[in-house]
């Protein structure tokens, strides 16, 4: 609870209420530049960013570029309370964190803590958030349980995307090229044709290249990026009352990805795979200095993901003035990687090849207006609404030896042929899965006078989930290297799991002034759990009641492959001001998260399982600032510190028990100066130095691996013709070239070695973009 924080007191924020509403009253700055208005749509309605009891952070597509920001990848350079991390697999790996809380582990089954919602629809999985942003419009950061209004599993928060919607007026165009380091190109752009005086076409496409960071000394390198990328929308307003806007997109990216990463840690087989298993494959060994990135692979993993789409948004505006919005949408979504490196290293030895495709319906009704005054309630707001989605996902698994792989086990173990690694397929499974959610939700904006208001909100979730394991084919050599280290063929199975939750949220509010908002807020996250599809779910040799020799690994009874739904208490304190006549803005933000069954999924090196902790426990404080030095010269700084985010005692998480959440610095922050200054009648210079500082932390929910604070500085600057809207710039990311780890990893088949997916190193460019 909250006295756990003693910091997190009213009494603090009625002395920085006074403070700031002292300052206000005394700046008077006639006719000074002021900070613009940010409108957000953190509560289903067009509102300003200061009057909203959410802790939301907002960028928009002119925020987005100068930062850099083009996809999730970067994310941070926006707010240092949300990271996005992915390692080898963007179906299994990809997951969003905001203030430390995210999906905890590696696991294809899961769903995101963080919801991820492209022009209002849910995006099932993180990483359906990679792909370059094309056309987009508006980015928002909502923070803390979302328990009402934002589809379904947003425990710690969500994230919302909009595309840049047709135009009736008239007919425009953008343009954008990119030329940088690492052989970096990309061409994106936008146009926009009305079609009569009720319609409009607005269509936008991309195409880009990158060559990976991490280098093959025998040539070439690993993680290359190639997205390409098509959208088209149209708009039909064929009455004042009815708006009609469907949009279709489609992504595609053919790459050499993902399994390029560097030793970090090494472990007692280090020397004869870099001395002996590459040497005899005729090739020379990786460099053993971190900082040179390199990295040879047996194979060149080839990795294909498509993203498309189709969605109708439907809007009437009903006889007393409430609209009634309908959002229809169908997504699929096919990521697959073809021999992938499992041991991840130059020695032949396991290849994996895989794939997953999800396929989605989703539809939600809202009706949402105004309302009179009734009682206490001088004024009231409201949406409600139902939401149906239907997934189904397949999975496809298969395991190969290399050639190396007997001689390999053979060495490993001292005895030749005491396991069998024969060369080829070994096994072959199919992990098909689906599931039903069912929601239906209201929230209510309540104003009791001018200064107090309340916000209450809740939902009802119901999810229905099955999962299985389909062995297509599995060795049936008795000593196969798997089977007799009781690792697989683990159980068969075909699981359901149903789960239904109330969450909701209560927020009061209270203005001192016109600039000053103060408010304190419960929200209950709710993440369904589920089956998990993975080929050691129900366990392995032990647990296999088919396989001859389970008695001697374990019971012989198969495990359960469920796991539970997870539960977040978010209390939040919060404090938003303007002063200084308009010219300086300060979001704070204390925050308390109690955690319930938190879903855990552990990698061991050789299997993946889901569990549910206990308990665990999200605390901390956050405060973004913006001000004016002067009328071209404006300063950001951003600041999120989490006292604590640790999991509680709790014996079958092993090393994570009593242990501080991965991927959750204590101290995370971000300082930038933007410059906006005329130099001519039409021509203005625009540039921002930024620094990103992420403190030291826990890299993994696998191992007790840490890496330590970074600081990474970011630099652009470029001349903008405001009258014939083009704009040249030349940009930096992480100029002082920082290299470090982002994620270790247990190195399958090595004991104690340690792989390490790492961060981007310098990269420099320069973008032209024109508007026409």
């Amino acid at each position: 609870m909250l006295s756990k924080v003693s910091r997190f007191t009213m009494t603090t924020l009625a002395a920085a209420i006074a403070g700031l509403g002292s300052i206000h009253a005394q700046a008077q700055t006639e006719g000074a530049k002021q900070l613009e208005e940010v409108l957000v749509t953190a509560q289903r309605r067009s509102e300003s960013q200061q009057d909203v009891p959410v802790a939301v952070t907002a960028a928009s597509r002119e925020d987005m570029a100068l930062a850099q920001v083009d996809s999730i990848g970067n994310i941070q350079a926006i707010s240092p309370s949300i990271k996005f991390d992915v390692t080898n697999s963007a179906a299994n790996s990809a997951n969003i964190f905001i203030r430390g809380i995210g999906t905890v582990g590696n696991n294809r089954s899961f769903e995101g803590a963080v919801g991820v919602f492209i022009d209002g629809v849910y995006r099932t999985r993180a990483g359906q958030a990679m792909q370059n942003w094309l056309d987009m419009e508006s980015l928002q950061v909502l923070r803390g349980p979302q328990g009402t209004l934002f589809g379904k599993n947003t425990s710690a928060g969500a994230l919302l995307i909009s595309s840049r919607a047709p135009s009736l007026d008239s007919a425009e165009g953008d343009i954008e090229l990119t030329l940088g380091n690492y052989n970096k190109q990309l061409l994106r752009g936008a146009y926009n044709m009305p079609t009569g005086e009720r319609s409009a076409l607005r269509v936008a496409g991309l195409w880009a290249e990158r060559d990976g960071f991490i280098e093959n000394p025998n040539g070439g390198d690993y993680n290359e990026s190639a997205p390409r990328a098509l959208k088209a929308q149209w708009l039909f307003e064929p009455s004042e009352a009815l708006s009609l806007r469907m949009i279709a997109d489609w992504s595609e990216s053919d790459t050499n990805c993902c399994y390029g990463q560097v030793d970090a840690v090494d472990g007692p087989l280090q020397g004869y795979i870099d001395n002996v298993l590459i040497p005899a494959r005729g090739l020379k060994a990786p460099s053993s200095n971190f900082d040179d990135y390199e990295q040879v692979l047996s194979n060149d993993t080839q990795q294909s993901i498509s993203d498309e789409g189709l969605q109708l948004i439907a809007e009437l505006e009903l006889a007393n003035g409430a609209i009634l919005k309908s959002t229809t949408a169908y997504r699929r979504w096919e990521i697959e990687q073809i021999g992938m490196d499992a041991d991840f290293s130059g020695a032949n030895v396991l290849t994996i090849n895989e794939s997953l495709e999800t396929e989605v319906f989703s539809q939600e009704f809202t009706l949402s207006g105004d309302m009179d005054g009734f009682g206490p309630v001088k004024a009231a707001d409201y949406v409600m609404g139902v939401y149906y989605a239907d997934e189904d996902i397949f999975a496809n698994n298969e395991l190969l030896w290399g050639d190396q792989a007997q001689e390999f086990f053979d060495t490993v173990i001292g005895v030749p042929g005491a396991v069998d690694a024969s060369e080829g397929l070994w096994a072959h499974h199919h992990m098909p899965a689906e599931s039903q959610s069912y929601a239906a939700f209201m929230h209510w904006n309540l104003d009791f006078s001018e200064q107090w208001g309340a916000a209450i909100g809740l939902r009802y979730s119901k999810d229905e989930k099955q999962g299985a394991i389909e062995r297509v084919f599995f060795t049936s050599t008795v000593n196969s290297a798997f089977r007799a280290q009781g690792v697989q063929p683990g159980p068969t199975y075909d699981q359901d799991y149903s789960d239904s939750a109330l969450s909701g949220s209560l927020a009061l509010q209270y203005h001192t002034s016109d600039a000053v908002m103060a408010y304190a807020s419960y929200s209950r996250g709710y993440k369904a759990g589920g089956v998990n599809i993975d080929n050691t779910a129900a366990g392995g040799v032990g647990d296999n009641p088919a396989e001859a020799s389970c008695a001697s690994f374990g019971d012989c009874v198969p495990n359960d492959p469920r796991y539970d739904s997870e539960f977040i208490d978010g209390y939040e304190l919060g404090l938003k001001a303007e002063y200084l006549d308009r010219r300086a803005r300060s979001n704070i933000a204390l925050f308390y998260n109690d955690m319930k069954d938190l879903q855990v999924a552990l990698f061991s090196g050789t299997a993946f399982s889901v569990i549910n902790a206990s308990d665990a426990e999200v605390y901390g404080a956050e405060i973004e600032n913006q001000f004016l030095l002067n009328d071209w010269l404006s300063m950001n700084v951003d600041v999120t510190w989490l006292a604590e985010a640790r999991f509680g005692e709790d014996a079958s998480l092993g090393i994570l028990s009593d242990r501080e959440f991965a991927q959750a610095p204590e101290l995370a922050g971000n300082l930038s100066f933007t410059v906006d200054q005329e130099i001519s009648n039409d021509l203005s210079f625009k540039g921002r130095v930024a620094a990103i500082y992420s403190g030291e932390q826990y890299t993994n929910a696998s191992n007790n691996l840490e890496r330590d604070a970074e600081t990474e500085l970011n630099l652009s600057a470029g001349i903008h013709s405001e009258s014939k809207g083009w704009s040249v710039t030349l940009w930096v990311q992480n100029a002082t070239d920082e290299r470090y780890v982002t994620q270790h990893f247990n190195s399958p088949l090595q004991g104690t070695d340690a792989n390490a997916y790492v961060s981007a190193p310098r990269t420099y460019g320069v973008s032209f973009r024109a508007a026409f």
